[in-house]
């Protein structure tokens, strides 16, 4: 009598790989989602010690942290140059660099804060790099590429050069990008085009000042929580970025086409007249993405370089709404508008004043994206004035009676 052996036939083993390819495909999302979940939560985490580690400093040191701090510029020289200075960091070191000891990176703190005999590659220096370190894009001076976990989302997978040390955390500068790249340091003069100091017995200058400089943070100047007239848990302290990729992405890239930013910084005043100007450079297929020919800059992109007080690097706008494209006149010596953005779906993280993390969508009230921005050139508006960006504006700006009453 013949024994047959019980198996699968053909037909059973199709169906049941059939339905294991159903399950997997159900189950797939709801574990991608899970796991964006808890990199979303850690971003919140990090955001929260650098906060954390702003108060502490201000608690030892009656202040913010300096946004644009360091040794001082060359004679002659303005503060966004000296990318490559080979001494002076020429007051361009970020907040996050003061940040350090207060996350539990004193090891590094005490490289930069003191002179560093070593090189990049191991070599010993002589002299050694001065305190406070060289420029910004020096490559040999070790610290600068230093990647720090605390500074970075693990939802963005941005890594490795052209960048150095990599951020996804910026200092909020307010609803205005005039003389972001400059603070308090210099003021173009509108007759002559000539530049000047900013002087504490210069009213005219002060006022300028005022109408332009509206965030907790100013370039060069250091602030306190007193300034935030409108309350530390009504203002954006600092802001999430995306990191360049090298994909032309326009959250993160800055185009290089002259027929898009020409050397006379023509991109630059049509931004400050109307914040979407360069939105008709998006790719009409891809609209995260330049066009064609948009020559995106390789040596320059968001969040680059966490050390670097510059706009484009470690500052953020609350101008247009999160993950809209930047608005720039093609190199850092331009202002540049840029706003919040991330690697997460649906908007970006926030820090607010109190220390607070809150997720801002894209879909926040924002006013007008059309309308002129706050510049000294127009005289408009008076210093005070409410933003004209929406709640997205006024969220940003520290003491112009804009006070938020409900949960955004």
């Amino acid at each position: 009598m013949k024994r047959y052996r019980s198996a699968f036939t053909l037909v059973e083993l199709l169906v049941v790989i059939a339905i294991i390819g159903v399950l997997v495909g159900l189950l797939l999302p709801a574990v991608q989602a899970a796991r964006e979940a808890a990199r979303r939560m850690s971003c919140s985490n990090n955001f929260k010690q650098i906060g954390l580690g702003i108060h502490n400093y201000h608690s030892a040191y009656k202040g913010l942290p300096v946004h644009g701090t360091g040794t001082d510029r060359p004679a002659g020289q303005q503060i966004y140059a000296g990318d490559s200075n080979g001494t002076s960091i020429n007051r361009r070191g970020s907040f996050l660099i003061s940040v350090l000891p207060f996350i539990e990176q004193q090891a590094l703190w005490e490289q930069i804060s003191n002179p560093l005999n070593v090189k990049a590659d191991g070599s010993s220096k002589n002299p050694p790099w001065q305190a406070m370190g060289p420029g910004v894009a020096r490559l040999d001076y070790g610290p600068w590429a230093t990647n720090i976990p605390t500074f970075r989302c693990p939802s963005d997978p941005g890594t490795g050069l052209p960048s150095l040390g990599r951020t996804n955390y910026a200092a909020c500068t307010g609803d205005s990008s005039v003389m972001s790249r400059e603070g308090t340091v210099f003021v173009h003069k509108v007759s002559s085009g000539a530049t000047m100091p900013y002087t504490a017995n210069n009213q005219q200058q002060a006022e300028r000042s005022r109408m332009v400089h509206r965030g907790m943070f100013i370039l060069n100047t250091k602030m306190k929580f007193r300034d935030t007239l409108d309350g530390l848990s009504n203002t954006v302290m600092c802001g999430e970025i995306a990191t360049d990729l090298g994909d032309s992405d326009n959250r993160t890239s800055m185009p290089q086409n002259d027929s898009i930013n020409d050397k006379a910084g023509h991109g630059r005043r049509e931004c400050r007249k109307n914040p979407r100007y360069m939105d008709q450079f998006h790719d009409p297929e891809r609209p995260q993405f330049w066009q064609s020919g948009a020559n995106p800059s390789v040596l320059i992109g968001r969040g680059y370089r966490w050390h670097d007080a510059m706009h484009f690097f470690t500052q953020v706008h609350t101008i247009l709404p999160p993950n809209s494209g930047i608005c720039t006149g093609g190199r850092t010596s331009n202002d540049s508008m840029v706003t919040v953005s991330s690697r997460h779906q649906g908007g970006a993280h926030v820090l607010m004043g109190d220390g607070a993390v809150k997720f801002v969508t894209d879909s926040i009230e924002a006013g007008n994206s059309n309308t002129r921005m706050v510049s000294y050139h127009t005289s408009t508006p008076a210093p005070g004035s409410p933003s004209p960006y929406g709640l997205w504006g006024s969220l940003g700006t520290r003491a112009n009676k804009e006070v938020i009453d409900e949960e955004f």
